[in-house]
């Protein structure tokens, strides 16, 4: 099992609320397809986990002169096997996970005192702890090969590039733009975006000169600020604050736009929705960037390439060229195209919103005596319902404005962070997507800076997992984060096809899971084994056989809970519920 943090993006409801229909069994079929093409990857992926786990159970159990019997990838039927020595070595049908059977280690077993000095039960009790701990310790230290081998071929990092700045925020007053490129902090040269963030958390409440080069040009600029501290975001961090300049951020909108009712922009055939990829065969990337290029080029044919969705959920989408003669555009509201923001692309089935009569393409104008300017004020606004009466929503649509009324409903929303968050929804879905920030490729410079980076970035991976674990206990983050063998798939598929570096950093983050997961004191794991002998090395005395057995009864139900659990999340996530 791992743990994911969410970032659905429903409401309420799903694609599987209505009967089965022709769109859901295309639906069906591309998940079997998704899935089916997941599955090198996965296997490729846990299988070397699996073999380098059980691995260090195998090369210790052998050193301490312990008879291993069966050495398994997989559980249940063989599928393929062969017998060197006193082993057999096998790979079985089950591939979600293996096993190292060692002569004597089930529970009241008859030894002949010939056979004890190849039997694990009758090894001292540190050489047991040393095989069991084996396991988990070979996934720490696989992991650090796994972030020194990217380290060597370079790894992937966010670029130090300011996304988007609103004009009436703190940075944007101290003098960031959008688009600027974050060279130094203070003289110290900036290689990634965590690096500034670490800078400024650093030096909070102190004056910074940070030196940008400007978008677009080779200007640089010294801008002044003085960043403060604030509740950190991340609550697998065990900083309780980060530095912040207020409207600093690297993300930005990607290049969706929204189009108006009866506008120069619909009479070209744009719609709500469309993503601007190309103007004139220059590429877009984000929504900043429409306008200018835009304005450039009026008085000229234009040619337009969009990316058309019929549904934020779908990665799926038509490419649409659209050619209009020398339009004369002075700005891209004169054209009608505006953020898509507070337009709605998506309306719960019998939600509040639903039963109201709010459409798919109404634009939000009018929240009670709140004119939105962002989709955050209406979602503010319906946050602070009380509960009492009704909410007004103001709407623009094709044939006029239209208001209607409705009753909000309490939900338990997932946030970005992961944690359970209930309050008030209406049950709507904007059209948002941010476009992906920017990225640079960091290599180490020799051996053993990589080695370093491979030992550092394993720690940090460690402690983020623990982190988890703890914040599952604590109730931070929701149990529904949990994933099991089919996230695993779909994460290993997804990073396959991104890159050899990506691959092998879910590899390492799924390793230290692993590393985590195994020395958690629950019997039949490694750690319950480690529990029992730490107290046998105690007490010199071992555990009673019958306490033992009740044990791992109890250890494998848990198990088995636990994992059907994390089944029962991967198919909620999969169905859009």
């Amino acid at each position: 099992m791992i743990h994911f943090a969410s970032h659905s993006r429903h409401l309420v409801g799903g694609p599987f609320k209505d009967k089965y229909n022709v769109q859901t069994m295309d639906y069906i079929l591309s998940l079997l397809s998704s899935s089916a093409s997941a599955v090198v990857p996965f296997i490729i992926l846990l299988g070397l986990l699996i073999f380098v786990h059980e691995l260090g159970h195998f090369l210790v159990a052998k050193y301490f002169g312990v008879k291993v019997e069966v050495f398994s990838l997989g559980f249940g039927k063989k599928i393929f096997s062969f017998k060197r020595g006193d082993t057999v070595y096998c790979i079985s049908l089950i591939p979600l996970g293996g096993y190292v059977k060692m002569f004597g280690d089930e529970l009241g077993a008859q030894i002949s005192e010939e056979e004890k000095k190849v039997s694990f039960t009758h090894k001292p009790v540190t050489q047991r702890i040393a095989v069991v701990l084996a396991g988990p310790l070979m996934n720490f230290f696989f992991a650090i090969l796994v972030f020194f081998v990217i380290a060597m071929i370079g790894e992937d990092a966010k670029a130090p590039k300011v996304g988007d700045v609103a004009e009436a925020s703190v940075a944007y007053q101290a003098g960031f733009r959008s688009g600027d490129t974050l060279i130094s902090v203070n003289s110290k040269p900036v290689r990634t975006w965590d690096d500034f963030q670490h800078l400024i958390s650093q030096k909070h409440g102190q004056p910074l000169a940070v030196e940008v080069k400007r978008a677009n040009s080779d200007q640089k600029e010294t801008v002044s600020a003085t960043p403060s501290l604030t509740p950190n975001p991340n609550i697998l961090s065990l900083d309780e604050f980060v530095g912040e300049i207020a409207g600093l951020t690297s993300q930005s909108r990607a290049s969706i736009v929204g189009v108006m009712p009866n506008s120069l922009a619909q009479k070209y055939n744009f719609q709500t929705g469309d993503l601007i990829a190309e103007i004139n065969g220059i590429p877009v990337k984000y929504f900043r960037e429409i306008e200018n290029l835009l304005v450039s080029f009026a008085g000229n044919e234009m040619k337009v390439k969009v990316h058309r969705f019929t549904d934020l959920k779908d990665e799926e989408h038509e490419e649409v060229n659209l050619t209009f003669a020398k339009p004369q555009v002075s700005s891209l509201a004169a054209l009608g195209l505006v953020n898509s923001e507070l337009f709605l692309a998506d309306v719960v089935n019998d939600s509040p919103a639903a039963r109201a009569g709010l459409q798919s393409g109404d634009r939000i104008i009018q929240v009670n005596s709140k004119v939105p300017t962002q989709w955050d004020d209406v979602l503010n606004e319906v946050k602070s319902y009380t509960g009492q009466g009704e909410i007004t929503v103001k709407v623009l649509r094709q044939n006029g404005e239209a208001e209607l009324k409705l009753v909000p409903q309490m939900t338990s929303q997932l946030t970005a962070q992961g944690s359970e968050e209930k309050r008030f929804t209406i049950g709507i879905r904007p059209w948002i997507l941010n476009a992906l920030p920017e990225s640079v490729t960091l290599k180490s410079e020799g051996v053993g800076s990589a080695l370093v980076r491979g030992i550092e970035r394993t720690g940090e991976v460690t402690a983020m997992t623990v982190v988890s674990f703890l914040r599952l206990v604590q109730g931070m983050i929701s149990p529904k984060t949990i994933g099991g063998v089919i996230s695993i798939g779909q994460v290993a598929s997804e990073s396959f096809k991104m890159g050899l570096s990506q691959f092998l950093t879910i590899m390492g983050f799924i390793s230290i899971n692993l590393f985590v997961l195994n020395l958690l004191p629950i019997p039949v794991l490694d750690g319950g084994h480690l529990l029992f002998y730490s107290i046998e090395a105690l007490r010199g005395a071992p555990v009673s056989m019958r306490k033992m057995e009740i044990a791992q009864q109890i250890g494998l139900v848990m198990l088995m809970s636990l994992m059907a659990f994390a089944l029962f999340n991967d198919f909620t996530r999969l169905f859009g519920h």
